[in-house]
């Protein structure tokens, strides 16, 4: 998936969120979101967990 693609997805689910849900809910998408762009980061190997000596 395209890096734009990526980032417009985000951000309408981040709108939808602060439309329909208020502030709270568009703070639990952006949590939610970022937690799982780390997890998908770790997953593809771009960031390393592993510490090394």
């Amino acid at each position: 998936m395209d890096a734009a693609i990526a980032g417009l997805a985000a951000g309408m689910a981040l709108g939808f969120a602060g439309y329909f849900g208020g502030f709270w809910a568009f703070l639990l998408v952006a949590v939610l979101g970022a937690v799982g762009l780390l997890i998908g980061l770790v997953v593809k190997g771009d960031i390393d967990l592993r510490r090394q000596r």
